[in-house]
């Protein structure tokens, strides 16, 4: 089968040794879950699974307000940028209070984030969430979920008051809007085929999907289908859709979402910590499809060990070494890095021109890059080890990361441990 052409890495060398490429595009986070990052690894039932994980989510989500949203969003985006991911998909669902009210402002959690992507400068496609049942049976939200919940005009009412603050707000170049349904079994058919028809031509669109196995199960008793294949025979899917993780597919499936153009955000480092399973990478590079990763549950916050363990799983469940690499591109390294730069537009709804803007340039005095060469750069960077390797970084031109170090690190910090004493004592 005939592989699809791939821009380059656009690696260029730099005086002092160093290495200039693009910024990596983060395509699924949670910002809220940075709080509760090393909090589930404990064991709760003999059959730990992500659907035990998620009560210590809820825990953990119930305790959020604007404030302390800003504060924790603001540390995960410092860590991002001094990563090297420059751009982030925020996939929002933490829209009301605690007790599922509104609060005045129905956008104030919204805008906790967009605050704190513009303070620390990385750029935002901010994609608010409709989540509206519990379950494919349609169940009601549970209490613990009636924070995520809106009805479809109130979540089309979120969505056009942030998009069209977003496109008056011009200097605010660093801000996109699109919408993300949570996933099949928290959207019903109706609300989805409404929400998609009143959506802008452009508007991005982010959804879960086939995660797990219960899930594709849940689908097929249902609506007699699997989620992924429901999906493409019930929605215009394009290149303007992003499924999250769709780790669980068949063949149909994975040439279904190449040939629609759709992008995959696979979460390597997440669906190993919730034992998800593995997304079937080989099969969807042959078939053509576009892909990009993310840091979903922020267990991980660094594009190097997404990438590195995409490949890795990929040789684990194969036995085979060098599984995303081509004849036409050999380097591991560099087909990995030029899978996330050609993704990182149709993701975020950027312009490609923009985003080339983003730059992480690499420090050449580490010791991993000894007497390194444009052919082995890339591999170097993501599979010789875990030091900080990242010296500069710039977004849309501006420098947000010297020396290894985001500008305002130690006061996004000091907010930072403040909102976690607070979260961890109520």
């Amino acid at each position: 089968m005939t592989h699809p052409t791939l821009p380059d890495t656009a690696i260029h060398p730099m005086p002092g040794g160093h290495w200039s490429l693009p910024g990596i595009a983060n395509l699924h986070s949670h910002a809220f879950q940075r709080a509760m990052a090393g909090l589930a690894e404990r064991m709760t039932h003999p059959s730990d699974s992500f659907w035990t994980w998620r009560e210590t989510m809820y825990r953990m989500a119930a305790c959020f307000d604007p404030e302390k949203l800003y504060a924790v969003a603001a540390q995960l985006y410092v860590e991002m940028l001094e990563a090297g991911y420059t751009t982030v998909c925020e996939f929002h669902y933490l829209h009301h209070a605690s007790n599922g009210a509104s609060y005045d402002d129905p956008a104030a959690m919204s805008r906790a984030l967009i605050d704190a992507a513009r303070d620390t400068g990385i750029r935002l496609c901010l994609l608010p969430v409709l989540y509206m049942t519990g379950g494919f049976d349609g169940r009601a939200l549970n209490e613990r979920q009636q924070r995520f919940g809106h009805d479809v005009e109130g979540y089309l009412r979120l969505f056009e008051t942030l998009r069209s603050e977003s496109l008056r707000n011009g200097e605010n170049v660093g801000l996109q809007v699109g919408c993300a349904l949570h996933s099949l079994r928290a959207v019903p058919p109706q609300a989805m085929r409404e929400v998609l028809m009143a959506l802008p031509r452009d508007a991005r669109i982010h959804i879960h999907i086939a995660e797990q196995i219960g899930e594709v199960q849940d689908c097929l008793a249902i609506r007699g289908e699997r989620p992924v294949r429901w999906l493409l025979n019930h929605a215009e899917v394009d290149a303007r859709w992003t499924l999250v993780h769709a780790t669980h597919l068949e063949t149909d499936e994975v040439l279904g979402i190449a040939d629609r153009s759709a992008t995959v955000a696979i979460c390597p480092t997440t669906e190993a910590n919730l034992g998800d399973g593995l997304f079937p990478l080989r099969d969807y590079l042959d078939a053509g499809g576009g892909w990009g990763v993310g840091s979903d549950s922020q267990i991980s916050v660094s594009p190097v060990e997404e990438l590195r363990w995409l490949e890795y799983g990929q040789r684990l469940i194969t036995r085979h070494r060098n599984i995303a690499a081509t004849v036409g591109c050999p380097s591991v390294g560099d087909a990995l890095l030029r899978g996330v730069r050609a993704s990182a537009h149709r993701a975020s709804g950027f312009a490609e021109d923009a985003l080339m803007r983003d730059r992480i340039v690499l420090d050449g005095r580490a010791a991993q890059f000894a007497g390194a060469n444009m052919e082995d750069i890339g591999d170097r960077w993501i599979f010789s080890g875990n030091g900080p390797l990242i010296d500069t970084v710039t977004v849309a031109g501006r420098e947000v990361v010297h020396a290894g170090r985001h500008r305002d690190r130690d006061a996004v910090a000091a907010r930072f441990g403040a909102a976690m004493s607070a979260l961890l004592a109520g």
